[in-house]
This record gives C-alpha cells, sequence and structure tokens, in this order.
C-alpha cells in the first residue's frame, strides 16, 4: 500500500533461520543437559527420547548449536567490533535503563552491551565445544581427571550460558519493537531511530534497505 510506512531490513531470512535454528538448539541442549546434570531433573529426558537418547543426541545437537552459532556471528563481526563509543555506552546502562537518552552514545547496529553478549557467547560456545568433545567418552578417551575437570567447566559454561540467553531473551522482549526483527526481518524507522540512530542513519544513506 502507498501509505504503508517504510520499514528497514534488519535480518535476512536467512539470518533469521540461522537464529532460530540456534535457539532451537540451545532449548534442546539446556533440557537435555539439565536432565544429565542432577537426577531431579532426569525427567526432562523424555523430550529427546529417555535417557540413553538424551545422552546420545545431546554431543550431536550441541555441535550443531556450535556451527549454527558460529556460522551466524561470521556474518555479523564487524557490526560487533567494540569502540570507544560502545564502552561508553556501557558505562551509560544506568541511564539505558531508566529511559534515559541524555548522555548515551549513539548506537550503531548493536549497541555495547549486544557487543559485549556477543564476545561472551563465543568465549563461551568455544568453552563449551571443548569441554564437552573431553567429556564424549562414545568417540574420544581421556584420563579421568580431565575429564572431572571437563565436566565442572562445561557445567559452569552451561550456566552462564543460559544466565546470559535468559537477559538476551529477556532485553529482546523488554525493548519494544525488538522481536519483529527476527520474525518479520525488519523494524520501523522509529525504532531504528531511537534505539540504533548511527546505523539507521546508515541506512538512511542506502536505499535498497527500504521497503
Amino acid at each position: 500500500m502507498a501509505n504503508e510506512p517504510r520499514e528497514i531490513v534488519r535480518y535476512t531470512a536467512n539470518q533469521r533461520l540461522n537464529h532460530w535454528l540456534i535457539a532451537l538448539s540451545f532449548v534442546l541442549l539446556a533440557i537435555s543437559g539439565l536432565a544429565l546434570f542432577h537426577p531431579a531433573f532426569f525427567w526432562l529426558s523424555n523430550v529427546l527420547g529417555g535417557g540413553t537418547w538424551t545422552r546420545i543426541l545431546h554431543p550431536f545437537i550441541g555441535v550443531v548449536m556450535f556451527v549454527s552459532f558460529f556460522s551466524f556471528a561470521l556474518r555479523l563481526w564487524r557490526d560487533n567490533r567494540m569502540t570507544a563509543e560502545d564502552r561508553a555506552w556501557l558505562k551509560a546502562v544506568p541511564k539505558v535503563i531508566s529511559h534515559e537518552e541524555q548522555g548515551v552514545p549513539e548506537a550503531g547496529r548493536y549497541n555495547g552491551g549486544q557487543k559485549l553478549l556477543y564476545w561472551v557467547l563465543i568465549v563461551l560456545m568455544i568453552g563449551l565445544l571443548v569441554s564437552g568433545v573431553l567429556m564424549w567418552r562414545a568417540y574420544f578417551t581421556f584420563p579421568v581427571e580431565v575429564l572431572r575437570w571437563s565436566s565442572l567447566l562445561h557445567a559452569l559454561f552451561a550456566f552462564v550460558l543460559i544466565c546470559a540467553i535468559i537477559v538476551h531473551a529477556y532485553a529482546g522482549i523488554w525493548v519494544k519493537g525488538s522481536v519483529r526483527a527476527m520474525t518479520r526481518g525488519t523494524v520501523t524507522p522509529g525504532w531504528a531511530y531511537k534505539h540504533h540512530r548511527k546505523w539507521y542513519r546508515k541506512k538512511m544513506r542506502d536505499s535498497s534497505t527500504l521497503k
């Protein structure tokens, strides 16, 4: 329609599919991981068909998440390089939370908090993969001491990852209009201007991003 507001493309269909594959993998890994972590959560193993299938599938799903995540992360690494403005944005987080704009640096495609999460996730994903491989006794054999430390670190990395994803999901819901970026692939010009002003100005110079 001619009078329909223009929208700015934030994520392509492939990027959104990639994101939701990561999300699905994460949910399955969190459920199966908790089932394997403590007997109190073992009932969750029914999601993947029981204890045996959970033990078999958990590491394979982990590999899927790792590959999917880095496929996604590599596409976005240029937009996630930390700058002095991002560090200033992080210092202004209390103002962001209280919806104050005065003194908050303008954000590019991603703000300082999102970039920090990006790099934290990279570290966690690598840590989970390495510790997970060391524990994958069906294909690899390592000394018992290595298995013990790997199990401890794997649980620690997983706990931090779950906390990080909860923050990520909450922020996406808290900032009204963000969820549609990963469902429809677009955001409104008003949303872009308010939350990612530098990115908005850049996109306004490229008419091919509007529809």
